[in-house]
C-alpha cells in the first residue's frame, strides 16, 4: 500500500518579519511570520516541555520567544515589523523583552478583543 507524501512547504523568510503572541491563564503561544502572513516558525511552552501550572509563567513565556528568537534569526530575520500581543497572561511582557534583546521592535500592539456592546440581555419576563 504506497503512501502519498506531501512535499514540504517553502516560506519566503525576508530580514522584516512579525510576531504574534497569545497569552491566556494556561499557555503561550508564540508564532514568527513573514510579511504575508506565512508561518516562518511557532512554539508554546507545552511544546517546551512546561507542564500544569508552570506552562503559564512569565519564565515560560521568556523560553518560549528564545527559541523562536533562535530560529528566525538563523533563517535570516533582524528586524521585527511589530509585535501583537493577545490575551491577559501573565507572560505577555516576558515574550517581548525576549525579543527586544535580540532584535530591532518597530512597534508593539495590544489586540486583545475588547466587547463593547456586550450580549444580548434576556427577554423581558411577563407576568
Amino acid at each position: 500500500m504506497a503512501t502519498n507524501k506531501a512535499k514540504k512547504r517553502t516560506v519566503e523568510v525576508g530580514a522584516l518579519a512579525r510576531v504574534k503572541i497569545q497569552a491566556t491563564f494556561n499557555n503561550i503561544i508564540v508564532t514568527v511570520t513573514n510579511m504575508k502572513g506565512d508561518v516562518i516558525c511557532w512554539s508554546s511552552a507545552g511544546k517546551m516541555g512546561f507542564r500544569g501550572a508552570k506552562k503559564s509563567t512569565p519564565y515560560a513565556a521568556q523560553m518560549v520567544a528564545k527559541n523562536c528568537v533562535d530560529f528566525a534569526y538563523k533563517e535570516g530575520v533582524r528586524v521585527l515589523e511589530g509585535i501583537y500581543m493577545k490575551g491577559i497572561g501573565p507572560g505577555r511582557e516576558a515574550a517581548a523583552r525576549a525579543f527586544g534583546e535580540s532584535m530591532e521592535i518597530r512597534k508593539i500592539a495590544d489586540v486583545t478583543p475588547i466587547p463593547h456592546n456586550g450580549c444580548r440581555p434576556p427577554k423581558m419576563r411577563t407576568p
